[in-house]
């Protein structure tokens, strides 16, 4: 089981609420074989009883027995605001499976669901699922979907929707909030409890250290450093950063209303109740490090165990400074290997940033570019006619082309070669809006074919599968307005 202290201001021991009538939306083999279920020829579960256990029906399914189910209290900011306890209102931790955490989003109230009513609809469910799939497709980390089961119980959001539960693995679910929480109970003994359980079970290297707290710091916050740079290179916005929805563990959690770029633009806003643009595409690496500024602050409680005061905070924002360091050594990398560069050279970041500003100027569609570019021709100093064709100002990027291909022949690239690690690397297939809209509007008139055919394409984004050409396509004028918000 996860992390589990004694105590009503910790957890809430409680039974997910019945799901009427359940039927299987959607399921994923590929997340099936971490926790091993048999599965039949159509895909799912052998054994029919995973349908009502994944619905939060029953608590049993033959060797595995679920009793004690919970929910846990956590903390956080939230918009760059403190907002005091928070909690799991909606999802509910079945238990443990293989060292993967069962989790069912949806599943009814728990003491933490405030106003709400615990459950979630289709619509964000099937997001959360096909987006959770389509990372890990990515080679990104994230916790990962193994179902979506639907109903047809009424669910009341802006309009009446109808019930679903999506199933959640990772190997734990502990965030940042969970530090929070215990920090501003001023709760020492389980805040080092916490700490200590993350060191055992994912921190090992950090239990032989002379200062394991700080080091369990700088381990997180180089997780967190690397993956946000992950996400920067594929153009994916989490919209909703707070503290309460980041991972201990360096995982992407906690899909709300997020979104690929299509029309390449800077500044992004993905979640229309974002109005300031705190969670824009640009600014995710600054608010990932205002996260990790929060975890410090939590945190420098167990240094002041060993350190004076000053001495504890001296060592945790030293240790806060690598952030910005680890990200932008690892965002140049990703952004190198994207440009099929092989070698470092000085002159790049400027090359870098002045496609990016072009791309910007000219809304270029992220994905769709730098796919096309694999196909540029060094020897020619040619640019792909598909690449070359999304941009309105000719001259500054053919400008740019033209450096480009004299920097790739500085290092004898060939073409070939590159051709090959610059398609490992920009995916063909992503989980764009309108496609998952397409796969919602049809599940809510209950044909689940599209959200299974999508999955398929996003196991495998870096593939060219010919026969989902269409897939790969950028959204149409009248498509390119699909808006998300928290709302789910």
């Amino acid at each position: 089981m996860a992390f589990l202290l004694q105590g009503d201001d910790v957890l809430h021991q409680v039974n997910p609420s019945p799901l009427p009538d359940p039927y299987w939306v959607a399921f994923s083999a590929s997340a099936a074989k971490l926790i091993d279920i048999p599965l039949g020829q159509d895909k799912y579960p052998k054994d029919p009883r995973w349908l009502e256990v994944l619905a939060g029906n029953r608590l049993d399914h033959g060797s595995h027995q679920f009793d004690r189910p919970i929910a846990t209290a956590y903390s956080g900011h939230q918009f760059g605001v403190w907002a005091g306890q928070l909690g799991d209102g909606r999802a509910i931790l079945l238990g443990d499976i293989h060292g993967q955490e069962l989790q069912l989003k949806g599943a009814g109230k728990t003491r933490y669901s405030r106003m709400g009513d615990g459950r979630a609809v289709l619509r964000s469910s099937i997001r959360e699922f096909l987006c959770s799939e389509a990372m890990h497709g990515l080679g990104i980390p994230t916790s990962r979907a193994l179902a979506v089961v639907g109903s047809n119980e009424p669910v009341h959001r802006e309009e009446i929707e109808t019930a679903a539960v999506c199933t959640r693995l990772a190997p734990s679910f502990l965030r940042i909030g969970h530090f929070e929480h215990y920090a501003s109970l001023q709760k020492q003994g389980r805040l080092q409890e916490l700490a200590d359980y993350l060191i055992k079970h994912f921190y090992p290297e950090c239990q032989s250290s002379t200062e394991p707290y700080l080091d369990l710091f700088k381990a997180i916050s180089a997780k967190t450093a690397r993956l946000v740079a992950q996400w920067q290179a594929v153009g994916f916005c989490h919209g909703v950063l707070n503290t309460d929805n980041i991972s201990a563990l360096g995982l992407t959690i906690d899909y709300g209303p997020f979104g690929f770029l299509d029309q390449f633009q800077i500044d992004h806003i993905c979640n229309h109740s974002d109005t300031s643009g705190r969670y824009a595409y640009h600014r995710q690496p600054q608010i990932m490090h205002w996260n990790m500024a929060c975890l410090a602050s939590a945190m420098c409680p167990l240094l002041e165990l060993k350190h004076p005061s000053e001495i504890a905070q001296t060592l945790l924002r030293t240790a806060l400074e690598e952030f910005p360091k680890i990200y932008t050594n690892n965002w140049q990398s990703l952004f190198r290997t994207k440009l099929g560069l092989q070698t470092s050279q000085h002159e790049d970041i400027t090359l870098i940033e002045r496609l990016l500003q072009t791309m910007h100027d000219a809304r270029v569609d992220f994905t769709f570019f730098f796919r096309a570019l694999a196909n540029y021709d060094s020897i020619n100093l040619q640019p792909p006619k598909e690449a070359r064709d999304l941009f309105n100002h000719l001259a500054v990027i053919d400008e740019w082309f033209k450096d480009y291909g004299h920097r790739l022949q500085s290092e004898k690239s060939v073409d070939e070669k590159r051709k090959i690690l610059m398609k490992a690397c920009n995916p063909k297939f992503i989980l764009r809006n309108y496609l998952a809209q397409h796969a919602i509007e049809k599940a809510q008139a209950h044909d689940y074919s599209e959200v299974s055919k999508l999955l398929g394409i996003l196991e495998h984004p870096f593939d060219e599968q010919e026969d989902n050409e269409a897939y790969a396509n950028p959204p149409s004028i009248e498509h390119r307005a699909v808006e998300v918000s928290c709302s789910s």
